[in-house]
């Protein structure tokens, strides 16, 4: 394992604490090495509303800028639906239940191996 594996691997785990935080559901990690070329990780949590959601995307952003990590882009967090945080290394997406269903990245990018966190 490289420098820079850890190093995400360990920046993934301050953004899972934070999402726990604010009570995020359906936390999952996807191992995205051997499907992506761009990045380490994929990150994605629910909310049950769009308040929740960009709570849990401020909880994030505020542990990972603390961590000495500050994203290279963000979507979406006007709207609340879905919010992508692009760390490089790893992204996040923090999702409404019903857009996470419908878009269902889990199904999409089936073949990266993944780790289940508790709420």
């Amino acid at each position: 394992m490289t420098e820079v594996e850890k190093t995400s691997q360990q920046y993934v785990e301050v953004a899972v604490a934070a999402a726990q935080e604010k009570k995020a559901q359906n936390i999952l990690v996807m191992d995205m090495q051997k499907v992506l070329p761009v990045t380490d990780y994929f990150l994605i949590a629910s909310g049950t509303s769009s308040t929740q959601v960009q709570a849990i995307a401020d909880s994030i952003e505020e542990k990972m800028e603390q961590a000495g990590l500050v994203f290279l882009h963000k979507e979406g967090y006007r709207e609340g639906r879905w919010i992508l945080l692009d760390y490089g290394y790893f992204v996040v997406h923090v999702f409404v239940n019903e857009e996470r269903q419908f878009y269902s990245l889990e199904q999409l990018w089936s073949t990266a191996p993944t780790q289940i966190y508790e709420s």
